[in-house]
């Protein structure tokens, strides 16, 4: 079997606002990280319902998926399909274990437990960088990966390209149909059970995860399959302010129904307007930055919200300097995001695909 041509391997042109809408999402999830240590009632908590930003990325994945690769995976194979996810996926994850480790070492403000032998944290953070599950660090609330927490999103996401790569680009749109009602009786299921869609980072609500990535993927690609692209003019500042309605929706005893709602229907919707709408032409930079800048954030911030968390336990800043200590430092993980991707995750990518060594025919 041959090479992959180049145009197999290129990339396609991005919906310009649908990643400027994952860029919102994750600044959202950087600041419920960094509320949520301060709030620990999420009913108090302006943006308690940050946390939904990734199943947004679950369902934007689905989409994006179906549009990269349904055309060309006869032709690319899986193999080809895995290593340009590992290419895109995979050196912020190793990025992110290694600060995720500097962090607990060298923390300020804490120091490692004592039960934590060499071996035992050298064991956990291999588990990190390899992908997989070790909930076993009290220190770290028993997450997945303890490392880098949103890591456990990172694993459904293989996963789920996994099962696309071996199974969903192969059936037809109906069965993808089914496959996302079945999966949304789960969402709902999970809701009513555990209150809320929260679950998913921990060993204890390890299949919550499975439940969230199954629906909002399958919903994704569903979208994309049935060409559900509404055109309108929203612009990305209008769908920027619907998304930001998800994330600030109060958190109450009716989770269990407004989460799923959110979730089955008004996720999909914004995928759909997303990619339908306009662009403004002044808005294109900061939608591409946006974009750009969403997944080195995502998977390089927790490390400081770790050192945060041992900050606010040990001083208890008031309501004014937390909300100080939390805008400066969302923007200066934004700033170290924008310094990872340019001078080690782009290089490294470009590195990575050029060994490919792909043939014109």
């Amino acid at each position: 079997m041959g090479k992959p041509t180049t145009d197999i391997l290129k990339p396609k042109q991005h919906f310009e606002i649908l990643d400027g809408l994952r860029g919102v999402a994750a600044l959202a999830v950087v600041c419920f990280h960094f509320m949520e240590v301060a709030y620990t009632d999420y009913s108090q908590d302006f943006i308690g319902h940050g946390f939904l930003a990734v199943d947004f990325f679950f369902c934007l994945s689905g989409f994006v998926i179906g549009y990269a690769y349904d055309d060309r995976m006869g032709k690319m194979g899986a193999w080809e399909f895995f290593k340009s996810r590992l290419i895109r996926l995979h050196p912020l994850v190793v990025l992110g274990s290694v600060m995720g480790l500097l962090a607990f070492v060298f923390d300020p403000f804490t120091s490692p437990g004592t039960g934590n032998s060499a071996g035992n944290i050298a064991l956990v953070f291999l588990a990190s960088v390899l992908m997989i599950p070790a909930s076993v660090m009290t220190e770290r609330a028993f997450n997945l990966f303890s490392f880098n927490a949103p890591a456990w999103s990172l694993f459904w996401e293989y996963v789920a390209n996994i099962i696309y790569a071996f199974v969903l680009f192969r059936i037809r749109r109906k069965w993808v149909l089914w496959l996302t009602i079945l999966s949304g009786v789960g969402i709902c299921i999970v809701a009513y059970q555990s209150g809320n869609l929260m679950g998913g980072w921990g060993g204890s609500s390890f299949w919550d995860g499975s439940i969230r990535i199954s629906y909002s993927f399958l919903a994704g690609l569903l979208v994309y399959r049935s060409n559900w692209i509404i055109k309108n003019n929203l612009g990305f500042t209008g769908l920027a302010m619907l998304i930001a309605l998800a994330f600030l929706m109060p958190f109450t005893k009716w989770n269990f129904i407004t989460e799923p709602l959110v979730v089955l229907f008004y996720f999909p919707l914004l995928v759909a307007l997303g990619a339908g709408a306009a662009l403004s032409p002044s808005l294109e930079k900061l939608c591409k930055f946006s974009g750009d800048i969403s997944y080195p954030l995502y998977m390089t911030h927790y490390a400081v919200i770790w050192m945060f968390a041992g900050y606010y336990a040990k001083y208890k800043p008031d309501a004014t300097h937390l909300t100080y200590i939390i805008i400066i430092s969302m923007i200066l993980l934004v700033g170290i995001a924008w310094l990872v991707m340019v001078f080690y995750d782009m290089p490294l990518r470009r590195y990575l695909s050029s060994k490919r060594k792909p043939t014109k025919k």
